[in-house]
This record gives C-alpha cells, structure tokens and sequence, in this order.
C-alpha cells in the first residue's frame, strides 16, 4: 500500500497493492493494521454506497462537529472525479479544492479528513462508489455547499449541459455564507 500527500494538508490518496493474474485480481481494500502502519489512525464505523449516472454531480456535503466524518472513498464501477474543499478556518489552505479521479481501473482511494467538504461528479456511463466514514451521519448536522459556487470555481471536469444535481445540493449554501465550524 502506498500513502499518496496532495497540496492539502491531511488529503491523502491512498494506492493498494493490486495483485492481477490471467483470472483477474485481488486487493485488500482495507486492511487496519496496514492503515495505522502508514499513519492513518482513524476508526471506521459505517460503509455507505452510492449509484450514479453521467453527469451526476453530489455534494459538497458534510456534518458540522462533533458529528463531522473523515470518508475513504473509493469506486467500484465506473469513474468519478473526486472533489474535497478545505474548510478548516484555520488552515493554510482554507478555501482551497483538490480533486483526483477515482476509478474501478486505477484503484485508487481518497482520503478526506474532518474538515473538508466532500462531492463527486460521474465521468463514465455510471459508477459504483462506497466510501467508509469514522462517524455515523446525523441529519441535524448536515450541511453543504453549492456545487457551482463561484469563490470556490470548481472544475468538475462535465460539460455544463449534462449536469444533473438533485434539488437538495442546489439549494446549498455558497461558500462564503456555509456554516462551518472546524
């Protein structure tokens, strides 16, 4: 397993040993102990999985304190390009996005720490995404940041007539108007 560090401080992206043969391959997805022997200390708790079509753009979401969730994500099926935006008021990089595409060919993991708002917008036909969180949602807490928020000028990399985003995420807030509390 190789630890990847992006521009973002605490963003890691996280690259398996993948095993391929004339069958197909294997991988250990997650493995604890190999986590915690690279320096990733969290504890997860919950799996969520979503299915999506091109075009789909989700987020930017997460849960104020103390009910914010560190996420694994990774994809199943298709491709995505993976998009975290640094909300820690405190960070040198506040405000900032990175985003890397994740796939079922590349294997690649994203890690997003507490503190950074989380989306994806689907580059393949459909994709299959499941990521772990270290803390189970909470309505309450839940909140966002619209997708097309100018300050923050967010490349999803989809032609801007086959976005489709669903009623909730284009009521967020923008990005100089979110609640945050990190």
């Amino acid at each position: 397993m190789e630890v990847q560090k992006t521009p973002i401080e605490g963003l890691l992206i996280i690259k398996p040993d993948v095993f391929k043969d004339d069958r197909g391959y294997f991988f250990e997805s997650y493995n604890e102990n190999r986590f915690v022997q690279n320096g990733v200390l969290m504890k997860f708790i919950q799996d969520n999985q979503s299915f999506s079509k091109y075009g789909v753009i989700r987020g930017l979401h997460y849960q104020l304190e103390p009910y914010a969730q560190t996420k694994l994500v990774r994809v199943l099926q298709g491709r995505i390009f993976d998009v975290a935006v640094d909300i820690r008021k405190n960070s040198p990089t506040f405000g900032q996005w990175f985003g890397v595409e994740l796939s079922n060919e590349n294997f690649l993991q994203f890690l997003l720490p507490k503190g950074f708002a989380h989306g994806f917008s689907v580059l393949s036909e459909t994709a299959l995404v499941m990521y772990k969180c270290d803390n189970y949602y909470n309505k309450a807490s839940e909140r966002g940041i619209i997708y097309n928020d100018k300050t923050l000028n967010i490349d999803w990399k989809i032609n801007p007539d086959d976005i489709l985003v669903s009623h909730k995420d284009k009521d967020m807030s923008t990005f100089e108007n979110a609640e945050m509390n990190f």
